[in-house]
């Protein structure tokens, strides 16, 4: 059990980081960006705050219950959205044939879906006692 908590806290540190970023770059979407992001300048500005939103809460959700003790199971969850936002995502390329970021999409995916069964069945989370009554 110890190698897989290991292996999803790296995971969910990388990610969690990487998906925060990507969702502020949703808000500021800087000039110049690379080819495989250019998608980034096709995206309406409400497309913008919903995936961004996502991607950060997401990203947050990743790492923060874990690090607090407080709410772990948000963790799974957070994973799980993070998991339908690539689909989302994967669909939005193919409508481009963008095949570069579809696989890139797909991988970030099955990293999702490890994290929130690793989370669920592997290594669970602990949380800690925060004196409030059970719901």
């Amino acid at each position: 059990m110890g190698g897989h908590n290991r292996i999803l806290w790296i995971l969910q540190w990388v990610f969690g980081l990487y998906f925060i970023g990507v969702g502020v770059m949703h808000f500021i979407v800087p000039e110049g960006l690379p080819g495989p992001m250019e998608w980034m300048y096709d995206l309406s500005d409400t497309m913008h705050a919903i995936t961004g939103v996502a991607e950060i809460l997401g990203g947050l959700g990743l790492i923060l219950p874990g690090l607090t003790g407080i709410r772990p199971e948000l963790t799974i969850a957070a994973a799980v959205g993070l998991l339908l936002v690539m689909v989302g995502a994967i669909v939005w390329h193919i409508g481009r044939e963008e095949l570069q970021n579809i696989g890139f999409n797909i991988v970030n995916a099955a990293v999702m879906a490890y994290i929130a069964y690793g989370r669920a069945r592997l290594a669970p989370l602990g949380g800690r006692d925060t004196g409030a009554a059970p719901a």
